[in-house]
């Protein structure tokens, strides 16, 4: 039976000295666990480091030499960031170039010093430049040109901290007459019946061996012959029980193993689970354009997605645990959509295990973003090579159903000046029309490919067409006011976002003893945008007073417009289902401490983003909206029951006063959106008064409120010019909670529980409460209540001074 084993007690040579080195890990973690080096999260630290990206590094251990009985002895790397040299005893084993695939090498009976010498992947990229030629991006560092995570030399939301190191585990491997070289499982669904076939190779040692092939999933088993180096397997899993995406049903999970036999002795094993699912993408033209659907099961979906990039930019350091953590939070959010974001990373199996258990489905992106990618050698080969491994590797996965050719390249193509530039060279082209969708066709044919986002599906049309596929919304942040969301109605939205300054405890771990300003020297360092914060003042300016030399104001005020403004489009584009099929937000999680679009800031603390999401993303929402000219009442209905009840209405002062209310019913059919006409008397009359629609939805729906309870607040001026009441409340506090009750218009109340403790956690965001309403926001993580304290953290809109 196959052997394996962690191969441990490595070095990392620093200057001349040894380190310890923890592997997985890379350069940088090991350094700062030696001292070596500075937190670069922490100030302005991530500049000091600079260096570290720019030198060789070395990993040394010793690989006994110890007779195990089997006849072949492999040293398996899972992961090497990413250019390297690997020498044992002196002996050359190999030259490596891609963080994105494993390795495997042969050391039967050998042993000694083994060494894996990294060089530097600016070094490395330059060289390829030079002999490939320059290539246009959106960045000035070079990362187009070697397969490396391409924000480790930073973003504009990520720093630059250009990593090296042994990133993914390393064993040996010892083994007798054959192993399982690679096993690809094709799984269906016909007529009820769940199908696992299980194209399998193998590696030998005898080829004269006679080999069986036992799978197993759930009860039933089948046996087959290997003939040569390879073996088909189909197990028919009759009443299989579907997988689904959260929200649509449950997401059983069947275990398959699969073992290799010689004679009656087992070589080999393989386990998965996998789920019984199918899923199509509709991309049907319409009197509209042309749509871009998900359809799992034959169930047309509205994709709540969010955007993922790395959780960390020392990717070694994502755990397990932390996986789950942030996707549990993407899941209780109403998420059910993982856009994995091309300028990062084929995630660990602990990243699509949970996505699995989760029922988040995964729109996967091939590793390409933001730049024009040389098509020459010694590039073309690593690509279709990671593209193989990685199809593979990640197709037992029920929740992966989209593959996607890259991030912005042919936008960036036709968009951003590189058709001049590039004077005829290849530019990525040839990747996401040829080698990538070839690959998915011969190896992964149970799911749809598209070959970028943005795409319109064709050159006849722009790329980044709003009426056809995929569509990025990136003007509104850059130059408009997030209200021009609503002047388009694209087919599926996969990028869209505004920015937010992290959490107060997030700051003050990161930049210690600063004096925060919006403009601070720690703060400008933490903003990697292109005239972030200019984005930021003038998106603020357009919506609220903005307050002088008030930074705790700032904070607060730029959280609210971050969450007002992702709420306007998601509101606006769910209202228009089904000819917008989904909005997937940039982003859901950071990998540093930052100020970024997240919805989870780099320390893991959620935004009041984060829970208007919950109301945003929930399974009914209600949504004042306006229809030519008209106020309507969306309710959209995302649930696979009818929604029937009613909707109360009134328009009411700022100051409290009824000044008219109505009944409508309502009667929307499942995964649909109805709408209903607000009455002439209830629009709201100038920015003294403002319109409330209350109905009740379902327990899992959610919303600011008394459990099921659903609320749409429509103001029709901007705050600044609302005559806002002084905001008068009580608060008391019990242990695990904070009661607020209003005795005026309170809008936009925000306990920031962070400051009441670093760890306390508050469940729930804004929260706008009319005279006598009162709200109890449940904390986590404080252990001593005091509402004097509560009071101090509690922040809400306040008349314009």
């Amino acid at each position: 039976m196959l052997e394996a084993s962690p191969l441990d007690g490595w070095k990392l040579r620093h200057e001349g000295e040894e380190l310890p080195a923890v592997v997985p890990g890379c350069v940088h973690t090991d350094l700062l666990a030696a001292g070596a080096i500075s937190d670069p999260f922490v100030g302005s630290a991530e500049s000091e480091v600079a260096w570290v990206g720019r030198r060789e590094w070395t990993y040394e251990t010793h690989l006994p030499a110890v007779p195990s009985g089997h006849e072949q002895t492999d040293l398996v790397f899972d992961g090497l960031d990413t250019v390297a040299e690997i020498t044992l005893a002196g002996r050359l084993l190999g030259r490596v170039r891609n963080m994105h695939r494993s390795y495997r090498f042969d050391v039967t009976g050998l042993g000694g010093p083994l060494s894996v010498r990294f060089a530097s992947a600016y070094a490395e990229a330059e060289a390829v430049r030079g002999k490939v030629g320059d290539r246009p991006g959106a960045y000035a560092e070079p990362y187009q040109y070697l397969r490396k995570m391409a924000c480790s030399f930073g973003w504009d939301w990520g720093p630059t901290l250009v990593t090296a190191g042994i990133w993914r585990p390393v064993r040996v491997e010892r083994w007798s007459t054959a192993r399982l070289a690679r096993v690809r499982p094709l799984v269906t669904v016909e007529q009820g019946v769940g199908v696992v076939e299980l194209l399998v190779d193998v590696e030998r040692t005898r080829v004269e061996a006679g080999l069986t092939l036992e799978a197993r999933v759930g009860d039933r088993r089948v046996r087959a012959d290997v003939v040569g180096s390879g073996a088909a397997v189909r197990v028919e899993v009759p009443d299989a029980q579907l997988w689904w995406p959260r929200g649509c049903g449950e997401q059983p999970l069947y275990e398959v193993e699969l073992t290799l036999h010689h004679d009656s002795a087992p070589l080999d094993v393989w386990r998965r689970r996998v789920g019984f699912r199918r899923v199509e993408l509709d991309t049907s033209a319409d009197a509209r354009g042309t749509g871009f659907t998900l359809v799992v099961n034959g169930e047309r979906l509205f994709a709540r997605g969010v955007n993922w990039i790395p959780d960390d930019v020392f990717p070694s350091r994502v755990t397990r645990e932390r996986y789950r953590k942030r996707l549990r939070q993407a899941a209780d959010a109403g998420v059910d959509l993982i856009r994995v974001w091309g300028g990062g990373l084929y995630e660990s199996e602990d990243f699509y295990d949970a996505c699995d258990e989760l029922g988040l489905l995964v729109w996967q992106d091939f590793p390409f973003a933001c730049a024009a990618y040389p098509e020459e050698q010694p590039l073309r080969g690593e690509v279709e090579a990671e593209a193989r491994e990685n199809v593979v590797r990640l197709m037992p996965h029920p929740s992966l159903v989209l593959w996607n050719g890259n991030n912005e390249n042919l936008w960036g193509f036709r968009d951003w000046g590189w058709e001049e530039r590039l004077g005829g060279d290849s530019w990525g082209e040839g990747y996401y029309l040829g080698v990538l969708p070839r690959v998915v066709a011969e190896l992964d044919p149970t799911r749809p490919y598209t070959a970028g986002s943005p795409w319109s599906g064709s050159w006849s049309r722009h790329p980044n067409d709003p009426a056809h596929g995929t569509h990025h919304s990136w003007e509104v942040w850059n130059r408009q006011d997030y209200a021009d969301y609503r002047s388009e109605v694209p087919r599926f939205v996969a990028e869209f976002g505004w920015q937010a300054p992290p959490a107060h405890a997030t700051l003050r771990r990161a930049l210690p003893g600063e004096v925060l300003a919006a403009d601070s020297p720690g703060m400008l360092h933490h903003q990697k945008a292109e005239d972030g914060n200019g984005k930021l003042a003038r998106g603020l300016a357009r919506h609220f007073v903005v307050p002088e030399a008030d930074f705790d104001r700032w904070h607060y005020l730029t959280q609210v417009n971050q969450a007002r403004a992702v709420a306007t489009g998601i509101e606006h584009w769910r209202s228009h289902w089904p000819v917008c099929a989904g909005t997937i937000v940039w982003q859901l999680n950071d990998c540093w401490p930052v100020t970024s679009w997240s919805a989870i800031d780099g320390d893991g603390r959620e935004k009041p983003l984060y829970h208007e999401l919950r109301r945003l993303y929930a399974d009914r929402l209600l949504t004042v909206q306006e229809r030519e000219g008209r106020l309507v009442v969306a309710a959209v209905n995302q649930c696979a029951e009818r929604w029937e009840g009613t909707v109360t209405l009134r328009r009411l002062s700022v100051q409290g006063r009824e000044l008219a209310a109505a009944t409508a019913e309502l009667a929307v059919g499942a995964r649909e959106v109805g709408e209903t006409p607000v009455p002439a008397e209830l629009v709201p009359a100038g920015a003294e008064e403002f319109l409330v629609a209350d109905s009740r939805g379902c327990p899992r729906a959610g919303g600011a409120g008394s459990e099921g309870r659903l609320r749409a607040v429509h103001f029709p001026a901007s705050d600044r010019e609302v005559p806002y009441p002084r905001p008068e409340f009580e608060v008391s506090v019990a242990p695990g909670t904070v009661t607020v009750t209003a005795h005026t218009l309170v809008r936009d109340l925000l306990l920031q529980a962070d400051r009441l403790d670093p760890d306390a956690r508050a469940d729930r965001g804004l929260v706008t409460l009319l005279p006598g309403e009162r709200v109890t926001i449940g904390v986590e993580g404080w252990q001593t209540p005091d509402a004097a304290a509560a009071r101090a953290a509690l922040y809400c809109q306040e008349p314009a001074r």
